[in-house]
């Protein structure tokens, strides 16, 4: 039987109203119950390469990740990390050019390189999400590969260590890309609301959203044996969404393809 693993994932940590927001003083909370559960953290190259070799991760394991690199990061999650030892995986969008600090996303500053180093020394994981955040579905492959393969040699130019994971921006991705990926990383994230388990696509890495975990009974939900049934019953709505958001693509093209 497959081995059912929560990886979690953060956007911004912060007040605002947003979908990718999380309250910093629920993200205090709740990494405070995981410690105080027993729960240990492991990376995400640490549970591939676990699983790959057929070893369970340790019982009460749990991964955590941050999409974009918003500086509410280093302000607000990483100071609760380093106080109970915890592993985290932080996806960065690069730009295209290594600046004091990137440009902003969703209005938001971004983390600076200074910051991203200092996170890095003190055990922090980073891995690629892209230089400019496009929906890499939409790109032909040359500017797909340009974007894939530039955000990692930008991050391992500025901290002279290995990229070996990779997030795909909006968690979408298709035949191509999950190939280019492929030859670059060991591994990689998708939107794929679930639990990753050991026979999951390595490519295609499920995980679960930090919104559908934004209040303290939720949070809780994720120590009981019902949260992969909650999981699941929240991963129907959005495998409808993207299903029609596929088809409707489709049809684009098609259309498309006839004036052509």
């Amino acid at each position: 039987m497959a081995v059912a693993f929560p990886i979690l994932t953060f956007h911004a940590v912060d007040e605002r109203a947003s979908v990718i927001s999380f309250p910093p003083t629920l993200f205090a909370r709740s990494m405070a119950l995981l410690h105080d559960e027993g729960y240990k953290t492991v990376s995400l190259v640490e549970l591939t390469d676990r699983l790959s070799r057929g070893v369970t991760p340790p019982e009460r394991s749990v991964v955590i990740t941050f999409d974009d690199g918003y500086r509410n990061v280093y302000e607000h999650a990483f100071p609760v990390l380093q106080r109970y030892g915890m592993a985290a995986t932080v996806f960065l969008t690069t730009g295209t050019r290594k600046t004091k600090r990137r440009s902003p996303m969703e209005g938001r500053p971004m983390l600076s390189w200074r910051e991203i180093r200092e996170m890095h020394r003190a055990g922090i994981t980073f891995g690629a999400h892209t230089l400019t955040h496009p929906d890499l579905t939409r790109l032909p492959v040359n500017l797909m590969e340009a974007e894939i393969v530039g955000s990692k040699a930008v991050i391992e130019d500025a901290l002279s260590s290995a990229v070996e994971t990779f997030a795909y921006p909006y968690g979408r991705y298709d035949n191509r890309c999950r190939e280019l990926v492929s030859r670059h990383f060991l591994c990689a994230c998708s939107d794929r609301l679930g639990l990753y388990r050991s026979n999951s696509d390595l490519y295609a890495m499920e995980r679960v959203d930090a919104y559908y975990l934004r209040s303290e009974r939720l949070f809780h939900a994720m120590l009981s044996r019902w949260f992969p049934v909650y999981v699941r019953l929240r991963s129907m709505p959005r495998r409808v969404r993207r299903a029609v958001q596929t088809l409707r693509a489709s049809i684009a093209d098609n259309k498309s393809t006839k004036k052509e």
